[in-house]
């Protein structure tokens, strides 16, 4: 009776195997014959050059120097799935944007959100304006004062901060590449990580 057990649960394994290999197969079928950003190709990026781009990682990272000698770094990633109604919206961009001016040590760190706003529409939102007092992080601590919530300081201000960026490249031209650029990047790393996954079913077959 052991004996006809062993069998019995050997074989429930090998047919939950194979449907989770079938799975996996359509599940790539379905990313291959869609490839719903791979064919795209809108904005530009400007005079930033992409620095950081790992296949292995979720973000990017963006660098520019200007002509001032000032230098303006932007790392992004995607966020969490948001929803409307029943179906899922296009993921917003994480953004950490930092400029630098020349001789000084001292950086001004903004965290934007870049959003789809349909179509080839982009735009981005200023959610924080830190003044930080020195490039090298290590100095800050939790008691730093690193400025106020950016939606509590006064509306002409928070344009002209926008402004500020926008004049640094950070525009819808530079959104709408980023924003593509991030959902191609999410989609080949989908495809890498379920074709891991079919290899490894395949050889413990």
């Amino acid at each position: 009776m052991p004996r006809v057990t062993q069998i019995l649960r050997r074989a429930r394994k090998a047919v939950h195997d194979f449907d989770l290999l079938k799975i996996l197969e359509s599940e790539l079928n379905h990313e291959l014959s869609s490839m719903r950003y791979q064919n795209d190709k809108i904005g530009s990026v400007g005079d930033f050059v992409l620095e950081w781009d790992s296949p292995s990682s979720q973000d990017v990272v963006l660098r520019k120097k200007c002509s001032s000698g000032e230098e303006v770094a932007v790392s992004a990633l995607l966020g969490r799935d948001t929803f409307q109604g029943d179906g899922t919206l296009p993921r917003e961009a994480l953004m950490k944007i930092c400029v630098k001016k020349p001789g000084l040590s001292s950086i001004l760190q903004f965290d934007c959100v870049a959003s789809n706003r349909g179509g080839n529409e982009s735009e981005f939102e200023i959610q924080n304006a830190n003044y930080l007092p020195s490039s090298s992080l290590s100095c800050l601590n939790s008691s730093t004062y690193r400025g106020p919530l950016f939606s509590d300081l006064d509306p002409a201000l928070q344009d002209e901060l926008k402004q500020y960026l926008a004049a640094r490249g950070i525009e819808e031209n530079f959104t709408n590449f980023l924003l593509l650029h991030l959902h191609k990047k999410e989609q080949g790393q989908y495809m890498v990580w379920l074709q891991k996954l079919k290899d490894m079913m395949i050889e413990h077959e």
